[in-house]
C-alpha cells in the first residue's frame, strides 16, 4: 500500500513537471518541445492515477496470502425452498439473507498481479462479490424466483472493474478470474468458507450440513 502510494506521488510530481515545461515551451512558441512535454505528462499522469487506483483496491480488498478463512454460514429453513442464511464474515458483523432455492452460491472477485506489476512484489487481492439463491434443476432455475444479494460496496477507484473494461491500459492486473462455490441448504447446516489460491472452497462443519451434503444429487 505505502510502496504504491510513494510510487503514485513520484509520479505525479513528474506529471506536474511536465505539466509547468509544457506552459513554459508553449509561452516561448516551442511547438516540438511543448509536444514532448505533453506527451510526457500525460504518460505520467497516466501511471500516477493507475497506482493510485491499485493503491486503493489493495486496501479494500483482502490480502490473499494462504489458504485463509473467509466466513461461515448457517441457514434456517423458512418453507420450501426458502432459507434464511446467516452470514458471518471473518472482521465483519453478521448479515441475513432470505435466499430461495436447494443450493446457496457465494461469488468473489480476484486480482492476480502479472508483469510488470509483479516486480513490486504484491499478493493476489479479493473481495467477495455476491451471496445468492439456486436450483438444483435447470428447469427451476429458469423459471422460479432468483434471489441475489451483494457482499461487499462499492469501491470508488476500482483496479478490478477498470481492468476488466480497459485492459490495455492496465497490463500489470489480471482481473478476468472470478472463482465461485456453491453446495445444498439445509436447516441447521453450517459450512465453513475459505479462499484459497485456487478460489473460494466450502466445507460442512455440522451434522446437518454434511447430512446435505451427502444426500446431495439423490
Amino acid at each position: 500500500m505505502n510502496l504504491l502510494l510513494t510510487i503514485s506521488a513520484v509520479f505525479s510530481v513528474i506529471a506536474l513537471y511536465f505539466v509547468f515545461s509544457l506552459l513554459r515551451h508553449a509561452r516561448r512558441r516551442r511547438p516540438i518541445r511543448a509536444t514532448r512535454s505533453l506527451a510526457g505528462g500525460v504518460v505520467s499522469g497516466c501511471a500516477g492515477a493507475a497506482s493510485i487506483m491499485l493503491a486503493f483496491s489493495y486496501y479494500g480488498y483482502e490480502r490473499l496470502v494462504d489458504e485463509q478463512l473467509v466466513g461461515s454460514i448457517k441457514f434456517s429453513e423458512s418453507g420450501p425452498d426458502d432459507f434464511v442464511a446467516r452470514v458471518m464474515i471473518e472482521g465483519g458483523k453478521d448479515q441475513m439473507f432470505r435466499l430461495f432455492g436447494d443450493e446457496w452460491q457465494m461469488d468473489a472477485r480476484v486480482i492476480i498481479w502479472k508483469s510488470p506489476a509483479t516486480l513490486l512484489g504484491l499478493d493476489p487481492i479479493y473481495q467477495l462479490d455476491r451471496i445468492s439463491g439456486r436450483y438444483s434443476e435447470i428447469e427451476e432455475e429458469k423459471s422460479r424466483a432468483r434471489t441475489v444479494y451483494a457482499l461487499s460496496e462499492p469501491v470508488t477507484l476500482d483496479a478490478w472493474q477498470f481492468a476488466r473494461k480497459y485492459p490495455k491500459l492496465m497490463p500489470g492486473v489480471d482481473a478476468h478470474y472470478g472463482t465461485a462455490t456453491y453446495l445444498p441448504m439445509a436447516h441447521g447446516a453450517i459450512y465453513e468458507v475459505k479462499m484459497t489460491r485456487t478460489g473460494l472452497i466450502a466445507r460442512p462443519v455440522n451434522d446437518a450440513a454434511l447430512d446435505a451434503v451427502g444426500n446431495w444429487g439423490k
